[in-house]
């Protein structure tokens, strides 16, 4: 079933990079991404309360918290660069660029959670960056 939901999230990445290039003409990147954001806000906490699971908010620990707090950090970084890039660059460069973050996170997983580093993931991490460099020469 994740390999169903990884491929939905990749379908709608595309569709992502695509509707934020059409609405960023004449629109502030900084302006696009908030306005994107709100959107992405308003959907998320309807879909808790729709399920029921807002009370779970309590339980939620102070290391929990703080890691969630640091990745939403991390995404509103992303996003105002990427909208930037967008606003700027061809998506058929800049998604090929953002999405080199598939290398960097897993040498940040084999550092930070001593996953499996194997030869097919090693390969694998050279042919995306070389398919990377190849599209945006």
């Amino acid at each position: 079933m994740w390999l169903l939901f990884a491929l939905l999230s990749a379908f709608f990445a595309a569709l992502t990079a695509i509707l934020a290039k059409a609405g960023i003409e004449g629109v502030n990147s900084n302006l696009a991404m908030a306005v994107r954001t709100a959107v992405v806000l308003a959907l998320a906490w309807g879909i808790v309360f729709a399920t029921g699971q807002g009370g779970g908010i309590a339980g939620i620990s102070a290391r929990s918290w703080t890691f969630l707090i640091l990745s939403g950090l991390a995404t509103g970084a992303s996003w105002l660069c990427y909208f930037k890039a967008l606003e700027l660059g061809e998506v058929s460069k800049v998604v090929p660029v953002d999405k080199l973050s598939t290398v960097l996170t897993i040498i940040l997983a084999l550092v930070i959670f001593h996953e499996t580093f194997t030869v097919k993931t090693f390969l694998g991490m050279v042919l995306i960056t070389a398919g990377t460099l190849l599209m945006t020469l």
